[in-house]
């Protein structure tokens, strides 16, 4: 019998999430980027699977997320949907995706759920995206914004840097958040930003604030699979909890691989499949009158 509880057994929604922040309880966030992960986060119980543009880092070995393309995308998002069917499944737009024009952000933001099979999308940006945003909802499109560190603007912020941390940054960021709440956006992401800006920002908005690098009084928390587990180890943000060290564990399983086949221990025995001696025997003697090729 499934312990599974009833809850965890339905598709979350917005409406799961909003009611979450109405009752004070965290939302859980994690990205995935293939049907393995997306099985074994959403066994886990976890709210929301992002199929973030991280996936150009950690997956793709991208320098950064400006790199990532539709397609790439896509190819992620329809990967992860197959696996991950009771989540609220969220998929990353693309640098370049949604600022191009209004007939451009509206086609890619519909392949993202018609193609990719997310129920919403992910935007970095505030004020300079309230448009944007608001031309996407009234598609009937759920658009979750993203503010503070963006990792598309990493080149006008100067590097991965925290922000809001002078007043008028973090008022400005506040009032971001207000006008992305007004455009229609269902949650924000916050990250890298002082915790008590983040907790200022959840408390003045009536959607709830997912934090990475935010603090503990966000409405909820989201982290990169690849560096919650130990698998990606180029570098590891300091707001990072690190669960597992998968990427040296992986390692010495390829290095134990690499020995054993070289010494001959691998594959054993017990790796090997059998005939029955009387069909090898049957073999033997059908090859004593025909002429088989040697092979190459």
């Amino acid at each position: 019998m499934s312990t599974t509880p009833a809850t965890a057994r339905k598709k979350v929604t917005v409406h799961t999430l909003r009611a979450k922040k109405e009752r004070s309880e965290p939302i859980t966030m994690l990205t995935a980027y293939d049907y393995p992960t997306a099985l074994a986060v959403d066994r886990a119980g976890t709210d929301v699977i992002l199929v973030g543009d991280t996936l150009g880092m950690v997956v793709l070995g991208y320098r950064d997320t400006l790199a990532v393309t539709m397609d790439d995308m896509l190819h992620h998002c329809r990967a992860v949907s197959r696996g991950a069917e009771r989540r609220h499944l969220v998929g990353d737009m693309p640098f370049m995706s949604y600022r191009v024009s209004k007939s451009e952000t509206l086609r890619n933001a519909g392949r993202l759920l018609q193609e990719g099979r997310m129920d919403a999308v992910k935007l970095e940006g505030g004020r300079e995206v309230a448009t944007a945003v608001e031309a996407i909802v009234a598609a009937g499109i759920p658009v979750m914004g993203h503010l503070g560190l963006t990792p598309q603007s990493v080149n006008r912020l100067g590097g991965w840097k925290a922000q809001g941390k002078s007043a008028e940054a973090a008022r400005r960021l506040l009032e971001d958040a207000l006008v992305l709440e007004n455009a229609g956006c269902y949650a924000i992401v916050l990250e890298a930003i002082p915790d008590r800006v983040a907790a200022l920002v959840t408390e003045r908005l009536k959607i709830p604030t997912i934090g990475t690098g935010a603090g503990a009084r966000c409405d909820g928390q989201v982290l990169v699979t690849h560096d919650m587990l130990g698998l990606f180890d180029d570098f590891t943000p300091r707001f990072v909890k690190r669960y597992a060290e998968l990427h040296a564990q992986m390692t010495r399983a390829f290095r134990d691989y690499v020995a054993d086949v070289t010494a001959h221990r691998f594959p054993a025995a017990e790796h090997a499949y059998a005939i029955k001696e009387e069909e090898f025997e049957a073999l033997l003697e059908s090859l004593k009158d025909e002429s088989v090729p040697s092979g190459a």
